[in-house]
């Protein structure tokens, strides 16, 4: 097989016109560089230099040789100058998956940075909802998530939790529900209402509001179970019961419903990205850390 380095050394004797000058040129001894040459011509089975006069000259090996050592030396260029790329964070691709809520109101504005500051990164976005995306940095699928942590859930060791927030379970209840007038309601006011389901099927943000209605010693009787939350919204409005639904999710105003802050206990979710440890030194990825943090106090200020 044909050294790239050898041939390069080949390409200097013949444009520097001997040996003598392409040792001089690449701060090599005449003997090392003629060396490198018996050994190219063993890889090539064929002479490539030949003497004229006092002089050398390229075979026609050595100068098809020489032409394509021009080539890989421009190559090799090219794929040194895309790994400093690389390197610098201004090529690559990540690969990012998200819950709903996190995708309709933290993404977007993330996202958006991450196509100004850093265009030559391209971005593999996957919605993981219901199910939780963690599984997809532990596996190696993914390089970050957007994931929600229940009490007690460990990731992976070679897995880093950044925080992004809290985020506070609000009631929704009917327009006209006796409880409508109160600004703040405590959360074992809601023990004999119907519930409205929203998460199904049921995962860590349940598990979150199932602890916190433990803790305030009922289990809610679920009349009806539905997967997303503006869907659960409907059928409060409809008057089939009251839901809890993390702040993040509730959106806009819903018609006929009204939103209401919890204690005693407040259910809130601790919402982090996940980032898979070979990739959390990736100056793209500390970009997009700070571009979803820039997310979090937008909607916040919204």
């Amino acid at each position: 097989m044909l050294d790239a380095r050898r041939m390069q050394v080949l390409r200097a004797v013949i444009t520097s016109g001997s040996v003598t000058a392409a040792a001089r040129n690449l701060g090599y001894t005449p003997s090392a560089i003629s060396q490198q040459l018996s050994t190219l011509e063993r890889e090539a089975g064929v002479a490539l230099l030949e003497r004229a006069g006092r002089g050398i000259r390229p075979t026609a090996a050595g100068t098809l040789l020489a032409e394509h050592a021009e080539l890989v030396g421009a190559q090799l260029s090219k794929a040194e100058a895309a790994l400093n790329d690389l390197k610098a964070g201004r090529t690559g691709s990540l690969s990012i998956r998200y819950f709903s809520t996190a995708g309709a109101s933290l993404m977007p504005r993330a996202v958006a940075a991450m196509r100004r500051e850093h265009p030559g990164i391209g971005l593999d976005l996957k919605l993981i909802d219901p199910g939780d995306p963690m599984p997809e940095v532990e596996s190696g699928k993914a390089d970050l998530a957007i994931v929600v942590l229940h009490k007690g859930a460990t990731p992976a060791r070679e897995v880093e939790l950044v925080h992004l927030l809290d985020d506070p379970h609000r009631v929704v209840l009917p327009k006209g529900h006796r409880l409508a007038r109160k600004r703040v309601i405590d959360l074992g006011e809601l023990a004999d209402e119907p519930w409205v389901g929203n998460e199904y099927p049921r995962g860590a943000c349940s598990a979150i509001l199932f602890d916190a209605c433990a803790a305030a010693g009922f289990t809610p009787d679920m009349a009806v179970e539905s997967e997303d939350y503006r869907t659960a919204q409907g059928f409060v409005a409809a008057g089939l019961g009251i839901s809890v639904i993390p702040e993040l999710g509730v959106g806009g105003p819903y018609p006929g419903v009204v939103v209401r802050k919890l204690r005693r206990p407040e259910p809130v979710r601790s919402i982090h990205v996940a980032i898979a440890a070979r990739a959390r030194d990736r100056p793209a990825v500390r970009y997009l850390i700070d571009s979803l943090r820039e997310a979090v106090r937008g909607t916040a200020a919204a």
